[in-house]
C-alpha cells in the first residue's frame, strides 16, 4: 500500500468513525422520552391553598401554622402550597426580614419557621389529615450570601466584569443563576428529589419557571416523577412549559376578569379566553384559577380592591371554571389588607361567612364530575340570555351532572332573562341551599355582589 493509499484508507476510516459516533448521538438524543405529565388522580378534583407561614399566625411557625389544619380539613382544600420554607438571604436584604424568595440555603428550613424535624411532622400531619404537600421551589436565583456564590461562582450569570447579577434590576436581592452550567442543573435536580426523599413532600410550585429553561424543568421532571405521585405548578402561562408541569397560572383570566368587573371588558371576553385556551392548551393540562395570590395581595391590592362589588362573584367563576382553583391564606376570612411582604405582618382570622362560602364551593369541586380537573372535567358553555350584558351565564355538565353558574360581574344590580331550555330542570342552589326548577327562560334579577350556582338534582 502506497502512502497516498494508506492517508486516504485513514482518512475514510475516520470519517466513517465520525459518522456512526454522529449517528448514535443523533440516534440517542431522539429516543429521550418526554416526561409523562399525566396529572395524579388525586389532583383532579382538587382545590389548592397558598400558605404564608411567616404571616399565618402572630408566632410565624411551622407549630402555629399546624393548630389550623382542623380548621383547614374542615374547609375541605386539598392541597396545601407553602411559600418559600428556606433559610433568607441577608446581604441586601429588602426590609427587616427579607424575601422568601432569597434563598441562602436550599437544603435547609427557615430557623424563624422551626426545624427540619418539626417540618417532617408538620407534613406527616398533613398527610394523615388527608392534605398533599407542595413547597414553594426559587430555582432561577438564590440570596447573595447563598454558599454556593462562593464555591461555584460559575454557576451564576456574571456582567463582563465579572459581577454577580439580578435577574431583573427590582431584584436586588438576589443574584441570577447560569443554567448552561451542567453540574449546577445536576445540583439543583438532586436538590429538589432531596426534599421529596427526606421530607416526603408531594410536588412543588416552581416560582418565575418560564424564566428557567424548558430543558431543566423537563430533566427535573424526568428525574422526580419516579420517585412517586408528584405534582407540579408553574408559575408560568405557557402551554409549552406543560411538557414538565401538570399545572400553571391563568394569568390572563385574571386580569381580563378585573378588567370586567371595572367595565372595560365584557364577559364575552371571558368565554372567548376559555375557547383559546381549550384549543391552545394541552388537553390533560391544567390552570389555575384564583381572585388573589400573594403578589397580587401585596403589590397590587386585595380581591376587593381589584374586584370591589364583584370579589365574590369572580371567586365562584375561579372555584367552577374549568381549572384547578386557589384560595390564598386568608380569603376565608374576608380579610382585607395587603399584607407586608419584607415585615411581620399577621393576617386576622375573624369569623364571618366567607369560610361558608368557600366551604359550598369547595364541597362543589369534590362532588361534581363535571367540575373535575384536566380532560377528565367538563367544558364551559355559555348559557344564552338576554337583558343585561354583565351577566355571565354558563353551565357545565358531563353526563346527566349539570351546574349552572350565572354571575353579576358589575358593581351593581342588574336584570337578565334566560333564552336557553337545555338547562331545564330542578336544582339546589349551593350557595343558599334553596330547591329551584328553572325552566331556561326565566327572570333574573341579581343584587350586587351576587352569583347563583345551580346544581342538578332531577
Amino acid at each position: 500500500m502506497t502512502e497516498m493509499t494508506f492517508m486516504k484508507t485513514l482518512l475514510i476510516a475516520l470519517f466513517t468513525a465520525l459518522l456512526i459516533f454522529a449517528c448514535k448521538a443523533s440516534s440517542t438524543e431522539s429516543t429521550v422520552e418526554p416526561p409523562d405529565m399525566t396529572p395524579p388522580e388525586w389532583s383532579r378534583n382538587s382545590v389548592i391553598y397558598e400558605v404564608n407561614v411567616r404571616q399565618f399566625t402572630p408566632e410565624g411557625t411551622f407549630a402555629a401554622f399546624r393548630t389550623h389544619l382542623p380548621r383547614l380539613r374542615e374547609l375541605g382544600v386539598d392541597i396545601l402550597w407553602f411559600m418559600p420554607i428556606h433559610p433568607i438571604g441577608i446581604e441586601n436584604r429588602k426590609g427587616s426580614l427579607g424575601s422568601y424568595y432569597s434563598v441562602r440555603d436550599y437544603r435547609a428550613v427557615n430557623p424563624e419557621f422551626g426545624t427540619m424535624e418539626e417540618w417532617r411532622a408538620l407534613v406527616e400531619e398533613c398527610h394523615a389529615m388527608g392534605f398533599k404537600v407542595i413547597i414553594d421551589w426559587v430555582a432561577n436565583h438564590s440570596a447573595w450570601d447563598n454558599p454556593l456564590a462562593t464555591e461555584h461562582p460559575d454557576w451564576y450569570t456574571r456582567d463582563n466584569e465579572g459581577n454577580f447579577v439580578p435577574p431583573v434590576p427590582d431584584w436586588s436581592d438576589v443574584i441570577d443563576f447560569n443554567f448552561d452550567n451542567a453540574d449546577f442543573r445536576n445540583w439543583m435536580i438532586e436538590s429538589l428529589q432531596f426534599w421529596v426523599r427526606e421530607t416526603n413532600i408531594d410536588g412543588y410550585r416552581c416560582d418565575v419557571a418560564g424564566m428557567v429553561p424548558l430543558s431543566f424543568w423537563e430533566d427535573a421532571a424526568r428525574a422526580l416523577l419516579p420517585m412517586k405521585s408528584l405534582f407540579l405548578l408553574m408559575e408560568n402561562e405557557s402551554a409549552e412549559y406543560h411538557s414538565a408541569f401538570h399545572a400553571g397560572y391563568g394569568w390572563e383570566l385574571f386580569h381580563k376578569s378585573v378588567d370586567v368587573a371595572a367595565g372595560t371588558r365584557t364577559p364575552s371576553e371571558l368565554f372567548e379566553y376559555f375557547a383559546r385556551h381549550k384549543a391552545d392548551y394541552p388537553p390533560d393540562s391544567y390552570a389555575m384559577y384564583f381572585t388573589s395570590n400573594h403578589d397580587e395581595n401585596s403589590w397590587n391590592g386585595t380581591e376587593f380592591e381589584r374586584f370591589h362589588n364583584a370579589a365574590r362573584p369572580f371567586a365562584v367563576l375561579a372555584m367552577t371554571a374549568p381549572g384547578l382553583p386557589l384560595v390564598y391564606n386568608g380569603q376565608e376570612a374576608g380579610f382585607n389588607r395587603r399584607l407586608l411582604f419584607f415585615e411581620k405582618d399577621s393576617i386576622d382570622w375573624v369569623e364571618n361567612d366567607f369560610a361558608d362560602f368557600y366551604q359550598k364551593l369547595v364541597d362543589l369541586k369534590h362532588r361534581h364530575s363535571a367540575l373535575r380537573n384536566g380532560s377528565e372535567g367538563a367544558d364551559i358553555i355559555r348559557v344564552n340570555h338576554t337583558g343585561s350584558a354583565s351577566a355571565m351565564c354558563y353551565k357545565r355538565e358531563a353526563g346527566n351532572a349539570r351546574v349552572v353558574a350565572l354571575i353579576n360581574t358589575a358593581q351593581t344590580g342588574i336584570n337578565f332573562t334566560l333564552n336557553d331550555t337545555s338547562i331545564a330542570g330542578t336544582y339546589r342552589e349551593v350557595l343558599s341551599g334553596d330547591t329551584v326548577t328553572l325552566t331556561g327562560t326565566d327572570a333574573f334579577t341579581l343584587p350586587a355582589a351576587v352569583a347563583k350556582v345551580y346544581e342538578l338534582i332531577e
